[in-house]
């Protein structure tokens, strides 16, 4: 089986030609008041790379994922991102009074809104829930409607703030099998925002650890998919837990993994 590799030094990315890059972040530093939540931060972000980000609460998270999708500034600092960015938060957000459909065409120009968004919608498994309120939407529903209008929008860059923490376990796990699989039909770059290891291991190619404004850890995954709790499964997983300053014995008590991976099945079926 292949191997997870050892983290990489986090101090410098490694050089790519920038044609292959979505996103090139260099030294950015981002403070409130006397507050430093980042400080000299590079990061990048290849091409239909899969990025998971760990942290601990106040490690800068999120406010890196708000700079990146354009919604805080970045004025005068050395941040490159595509035009095309798309975010699904951990709310579904979605506007009480527009049918879903319309709630998915938010913002699209053309003649064609509707019929991109029940294409996108049928993607979700949703094309029988169109012209219905979102009140009368599951939460799963809500979040795969949430994830409809990002990718009814084409992005290159697709953010994932902490989307599935307010799921049950079981509609956690179609939403995995679900974003992994629309992932390899578009192939967008993705980040996600988790504080899940498991659900990072899982789901991403990298996973980054950042902790007091940098980043402290950079693991490359190359384990297969569906990833099966092995060895080296559990191997990553104690590390990256180290790096969040929790050491073996120390993490609460979890449910059986099995139920934060995918099913050894046909993912297709996951999602049914």
């Amino acid at each position: 089986m292949p191997k997870a590799s050892q983290a990489q030094s986090p101090a410098i990315p490694t050089e790519r030609d920038d044609d292959d890059l979505t996103v090139r972040v260099r030294g950015f530093t981002r403070r409130f008041g006397a507050v430093t939540v980042l400080k000299d931060l590079d990061l990048d972000i290849a091409k239909g790379e899969f990025v998971a980000l760990l942290g601990r609460s106040g490690s800068g998270k999120t406010t890196l994922l708000r700079t990146l999708a354009g919604l805080d500034s970045a004025k005068g600092q050395d941040v490159t991102t595509p035009d095309a960015r798309a975010v699904v938060f951990q709310e579904p957000r979605l506007l009480p009074w527009k049918k879903v459909w319309h709630n998915v065409a938010l913002g699209l120009r053309g003649p064609d809104n509707r019929e991109r968004a029940e294409a996108a919608l049928e993607e979700v498994g949703l094309g029988h829930r169109l012209d219905v309120w979102p009140a009368t939407l599951s939460g799963g529903e809500a979040q795969r409607a949430s994830l409809a209008r990002a990718l009814v929008r084409e992005p290159q860059l697709l953010l994932l703030d902490e989307p599935f923490a307010s799921l049950d376990a079981l509609t956690r796990i179609r939403m995995h099998a679900l974003v992994l699989s629309l992932w390899r039909k578009h192939a967008p770059s993705v980040l996600l925002v988790t504080h899940d290891v498991d659900e990072a291991i899982s789901l991403a190619d990298r996973v980054l650890v950042l902790d007091e404004g940098r980043i402290l850890a950079d693991e490359r995954i190359t384990l297969a998919r569906p990833r099966a709790t092995d060895g080296e499964f559990q191997a990553l997983r104690e590390r990256l837990l180290r790096h969040l300053g929790i050491e073996r014995g120390q993490e609460a008590a979890q449910p059986p993994a099995a139920l934060y991976t995918f099913p050894q099945g046909d993912l297709a079926a996951a999602v049914a």
